[in-house]
């Protein structure tokens, strides 16, 4: 159970069908709803969800790296050509 807010829960359950299937139920309490997935159907939808938890992290990542301020970076004066011609 994945509690969302005060008294709104989400409740993710393995069920058995008529036909002693397995069906994955996720259920939103508060609202009284509830999805009835295959296990396939499950699998999509959680992949789903992965890959936007991903972007999401991704988004912030990149939002957070470019608030970050970098001096200035000094430059490494080493190499074949620095030394042939500095004479």
């Amino acid at each position: 159970m994945i509690e969302l807010e005060p008294g709104n829960t989400l409740d993710i359950s393995l069920k058995e069908d008529a036909q002693g299937r397995d069906r994955v139920e996720v259920t939103l309490d508060a609202h009284g709803c509830s999805l009835n997935l295959t296990p396939h159907q499950a699998r999509v939808l959680a992949t789903e969800l992965i890959m936007a938890v991903n972007r999401a992290e991704v988004r912030s990542n990149l939002k957070h790296s470019q608030n970050m301020v970098r001096g200035p970076q000094p430059v490494e004066k080493r190499g074949l050509f620095h030394q042939a011609f500095a004479k």
